[in-house]
Formats: structure tokens, C-alpha cells, sequence
């Protein structure tokens, strides 16, 4: 990217949100409503609502659940993936669970899976996120591995590399632009089952921490977790966008020599 290019991207970047911003701070300014106050008093509320220890207490162990939720879904979802995108047998008998699988909502077996892990602790949250986000990955890694042309895995054989080597070089690196869709789509439906699934036994996190404020009536904390939980997502995009830039860049650079440019 050019240097100069970067203002120009950063103005389409930040456009549309301070757009949205000033036009909520100015329908809100007046508003009387007690479910809906002010922006500049959710403004006010929230350095004083998340404090170090609300940060730590609350924003931390979500954070790292939805990192142990995700990354056991990612290490499962690529591992099964691999092994059902490169058998046609395998495929045409794990199809139908799949789908029936994949079509019951995670938050549905909250319930179910607290009877075995229980309400309180990390298990069955973390097992709610992972089965939320695994699907994804396990579906768009089937797709990318059945995707991969038959010439480079006949090269590879030609060549006589090893399974390691064939699954690392030409399975897993052809079918990484698939998991990479997979792995995105995973970390938004992550982010919302991390705050589902602490609105069932939960005293600390910042799903329980939203709720908590509302049935206290901290209409103004309300805003703030919501909109730190925003605020959250966006910068778990940016990191994952940054390392797909990085991990990706040679499939850029194929689409780029493939186009000519």
C-alpha cells in the first residue's frame, strides 16, 4: 500500500462511523426517555463504569473463553475438514449429520450442555462458543480441500513428497483461503455466544455484566457494555484482518499475477 493511499482508506474507514456517531449524539441530545438517554451521559458513564477491575474481571475471562472456544473450533474444524474434504467416502456418510447438526442453533443446547458441564465455570460456555464456531470452519475447509486442483496433488505424488509435506504444502495452503472465509464467519457468531452464554448462571462477564445493569436499571452502564462489546468486535476484526494479510499474501500475490497486475 502507498503511503498516500493511507489518508483515503483511514476517511473511508472512518466515515460512516462518525457520521452514525454525530447523528446519535444529535437525535439523542434532547431525548427524555429513560431507556434512551443521551449519548453525551452513556459518553460520561463510560470511564467510570470500566474501570480496571470491570476490565479485568469481566471483560478478561470473556475474552479469554471466546479464545478457548474458537481455537478448539479452529483445531477440530480444520482437522475434521481436511479428513472429510479428502475422502469421497468419508463425505457421502458424514454429509446428512452434518447437516442436521449444523442446523440446530448453539444457543438452543445451552441448556443441555449445562446439565452435563453445569450453569457456573468456564465448560460449558466454552463448549457453547466452540460448537457455535465450528461449523463454519468445518464446512468452508470440506469446500476448500475438495476444491484444490488434482494436478498439484498428482505433482506432489510425482515428486514424491510425503503425506506430512502434501497435506502442509498442497492440502492446507490450497485449501487456506476457504478456511480463512470459515475462520471470519466464525469469530462474529464467537463474539455472540460469548455474551448468550453467559446470560445463563453467570455472575461475571460482560454478558452478565450487561444484564446485570439492566435489571438494576443502569440504563447508561447498559449503553456502555453494549457498546464496548462493539468496540470489541471491531478490534478482534482488525486483528484477524491483519493476520489473514499477513498469512494470505501469497494468494494475493496469485490473484494478482493471475490478472496481470
Amino acid at each position: 500500500m502507498k503511503i498516500s493511499e493511507l489518508p483515503r482508506r483511514a476517511l473511508v474507514a472512518l466515515g460512516l462511523p462518525v457520521v452514525l456517531i454525530a447523528l446519535w449524539w444529535t437525535l439523542s441530545a434532547h431525548s427524555t426517555s429513560f431507556f434512551w438517554p443521551p449519548l453525551s451521559t452513556i459518553a460520561r458513564a463510560f470511564p467510570q463504569t470500566w474501570t480496571a477491575d470491570p476490565l479485568r474481571h469481566d471483560v478478561l475471562p470473556s475474552l479469554a473463553r471466546l479464545a478457548a472456544g474458537y481455537l478448539a473450533a479452529l483445531v477440530a474444524g480444520v482437522a475434521a475438514g481436511t479428513a472429510i474434504g479428502s475422502s469421497r467416502t468419508l463425505r457421502a456418510l458424514c454429509e446428512p449429520a452434518l447437516e442436521f447438526l449444523r442446523a440446530i442453533p448453539p444457543p438452543v443446547l445451552i441448556p443441555v450442555i449445562a446439565l452435563f458441564a453445569g450453569y457456573t465455570g468456564w465448560t460449558a460456555k466454552v463448549i457453547t462458543i466452540a460448537l457455535g464456531c465450528v461449523w463454519p470452519i468445518l464446512l468452508n475447509t470440506v469446500e476448500g480441500v475438495r476444491s484444490i486442483d488434482e494436478v498439484l496433488r498428482d505433482t506432489a505424488r510425482s515428486y514424491r513428497l510425503g503425506r506430512l509435506a502434501t497435506l502442509h504444502h498442497v492440502v492446507l495452503r490450497g485449501a487456506s483461503p476457504r478456511i480463512a472465509t470459515g475462520a471470519r464467519q466464525a469469530l462474529s457468531i464467537g463474539v455472540i455466544l460469548m455474551v448468550i452464554s453467559e446470560l445463563f448462571g453467570a455472575d461475571r462477564g460482560l454478558g452478565a455484566a450487561i444484564v446485570q445493569f439492566q435489571r438494576g436499571f443502569a440504563i447508561p452502564q447498559m449503553w456502555t457494555g453494549i457498546i464496548l462489546l462493539g468496540l470489541l468486535g471491531v478490534a478482534l476484526s482488525g486483528l484477524f484482518r491483519l493476520v489473514e494479510h499477513r498469512s494470505l499474501a501469497w494468494y494475493r500475490g496469485l490473484r494478482q499475477a493471475e490478472r496481470g497486475t
